[in-house]
């Protein structure tokens, strides 16, 4: 007997000793009501606190309030011990009492993540989730621009500050799981668990572009609809910026009902692609803006459709959409950030440092996690492509068969070969002076103009569509000289009137800023149903509003480009009237 007895007490003393938290208010000099709301405070606090988190603390955490610290400041640790504003005791209200928690948790989040058994503010995961992302060729990190939907702007100051900041909110808010959902699960998986469980929506709010010039609709994407996630590479095209491709997600989603599966591949109608842009309709990066970070870079969810045919119709650039290989965790991961980044991101464009490949390479990052350190960080669309090749997160054999690829939406090719059809045929009947429809665009509208109404349904026909093209061209490049108009000068009278309209036509969309109010990171039903009259009214205006900037668009241009334009108008218009001239003859001579 007692032999065992020695053993036991031997294993014990082998065993790691867990000593016992203990938080130690000082309530010297204070009166009896604030006493009472330090100990009340202090017993909150105390219930709330993870197992993680409490052994990570010392044996005993002094704390004291004090009339020392900044007006501005609620508290601060020292070597263990917390002082507090003791302004924070004065109020007996729920409000008060929130705060008074708040700056504790706050403070003993820094002495733990200080000691021993802390350290959770320099963890990688954390700080690609807080938003300090590794940038290229692993140069550091890049600076934390999720500057809206904030619950408070000093998470910005430091990862330190983040991770105190967000422990304060996961501790005493019932939904900060619903509104940072992969930052709550880090914190439980670091800190340890709370016993709180919050009932959130399974879809994953976005702001989408709609079919219409200006449109804007709220989709709430249930996850589960998505049935893969294709990287969607646009080649190369002739502006110097574009030579390297640009960089895309597009999300396979489902029609409701659909199983998912092969099938839904066929449900182009719903897809959507994620892309990091200036604006909705943004393209092109002019060179130099693109050099010096003068555009912002925001994720904007667009119909696949606008996509294929910004990039084949009017770039004349082919679209490769390859599957990454992702596990439907991982898909929904992805979407989560997505919409974190949606909401709360607001970057710079550098075409360097900060492109559409490094913004792609972020999302995924920290989307997906087994993907973070994979040493994806690539400043190329077609370097990102690569690495992902040979990570084996990418299928390319679906590109192997074109005529496959092309039938199943693996491939969009661009127009060009389409337009040379077309420019052929009028060619061969007006023996036009180039002799393909690329040197054909390169011409001015007015020399064009002389040959549109010669030819017969059919040669009018294709260069109707060529001459669409040439303004969709144009058109594109006056947004790019807007663009560069409204960053050049911010704070003219020009630029803001130019933005204000930008904003009312639905291309200067910056979605955190919508909605308002003091709700932070995902916005929750109340605030989506708030912001549903709002997205109502600007549809409602924004075709007036898109008329009124292409206006206010041509009048700024410069002189040579507004005439282009014109000519350009007149030249669709005279094809037009043509067309139904050619149209109706064949009606007339047979009546």
């Amino acid at each position: 007997m007692c032999r065992h007895a020695w053993l036991a007490w031997w294993l014990l003393c082998l065993a790691p000793a867990t000593q016992a938290f203990e938080l130690a208010p000082d309530l010297h000099g204070l009166d009896a009501g604030e006493r009472a709301r330090a100990q009340r405070a202090v017993d909150a606090v105390v219930q709330r606190l993870p197992d993680a988190l409490r052994a990570a603390l010392p044996p005993q955490v002094p704390v004291r309030w004090v009339d020392t610290l900044p007006a501005h400041v609620a508290g601060r640790a020292f070597s263990g011990d917390i002082q507090l504003q003791r302004a924070l005791l004065d109020d007996d209200e729920d409000a008060a009492g929130r705060a008074l928690q708040a700056a504790l948790v706050h403070e003993l989040v820094h002495v733990a993540d200080r000691g021993q058994a802390g350290g959770w503010s320099g963890q990688a995961r954390f700080r690609e989730l807080a938003g300090w992302q590794r940038r290229p060729w692993k140069l550091g990190r890049s600076p934390n621009r999720f500057t809206d939907r904030s619950p408070d702007d000093y998470e910005r100051h430091s990862a330190a500050e983040y991770l105190a900041v967000n422990a304060e909110h996961w501790l005493l808010d019932a939904d900060f799981a619903c509104r940072r959902p992969a930052l709550a699960s880090w914190l439980s998986a670091t800190l340890g668990p709370t016993p709180r469980r919050a009932d959130c929506d399974a879809g994953v709010p976005l702001l989408q572009a709609g079919a219409e010039e200006g449109l804007v609709e709220l989709m709430r994407l249930d996850p589960a609809r998505v049935y893969a996630v294709d990287y969607l590479f646009a080649e190369s095209g002739d502006v110097p910026m574009s030579r390297w491709g640009h960089s895309m997600l597009r999300l396979v989603i489902c029609r409701e009902g659909r199983v998912p599966g092969p099938a839904c591949r066929l449900d182009l109608d719903q897809h959507r692609v994620l892309s990091f842009r200036a604006f909705v309709g943004d393209v092109e990066l002019s060179s130099w803006r693109g050099l010096t970070g003068g555009y912002p870079s925001r994720l904007f969810v667009l119909p696949l459709q606008q996509v294929v045919d910004e990039y084949t119709k009017v770039e004349l650039r082919g679209l490769a959409s390859l599957p990454l290989q992702l596990s439907a965790q991982e898909i929904a991961s992805l979407l989560e950030r997505t919409a974190q980044v949606h909401w709360s991101y607001d970057g710079r464009y550098y075409f360097v440092g900060n492109n559409c490949a490094v913004e792609t390479a972020k999302l995924l990052q920290a989307g997906v996690p087994a993907l973070q350190e994979a040493g994806i960080e690539r400043i190329s669309p077609r370097g990102l492509r690569r690495r992902l090749a040979r990570l084996g997160r990418l299928d390319e054999s679906v590109l192997e068969d074109r005529a496959a690829a092309l039938r199943d939406g693996y491939y969009f090719e661009s127009s060009d070969a389409h337009y040379d059809l077309l420019f052929a045929a009028a060619r061969d009947e007006l023996r036009l002076p180039v002799g393909d429809a690329q040197a054909w665009l390169k011409l001015d509208a007015a020399t064009r103009a002389p040959w549109l109404q010669r030819g017969g349904l059919r040669a009018t026909a294709g260069l109707m569509l060529l001459e669409q093209a040439a303004f969709g061209r144009a058109e594109l490049r006056a947004r790019d000289t807007l663009k560069r108009a409204v960053l050049a000068q911010r704070d003219s009278d020009g630029a803001r009137q130019l933005q204000a309209l930008l904003e009312q036509a639905g291309q200067w969309l910056q979605p955190g800023a919508l909605l308002g109010g003091p709700g932070y990171g995902l916005p929750q039903a109340d605030e989506l149903t708030t912001l549903q009259p709002r997205l109502l009214a600007a549809s409602t205006q924004a075709p007036q509003a898109w008329k009124q900037l292409r206006l206010q668009m041509r009048a700024g241009l410069p002189s040579a480009q507004r005439k282009e334009l014109d000519v350009l108008d007149a030249n669709v218009q005279a094809l037009g009237a043509h067309l139904r001239a050619q149209a109706a003859a064949p009606a007339a001579a047979g009546s």
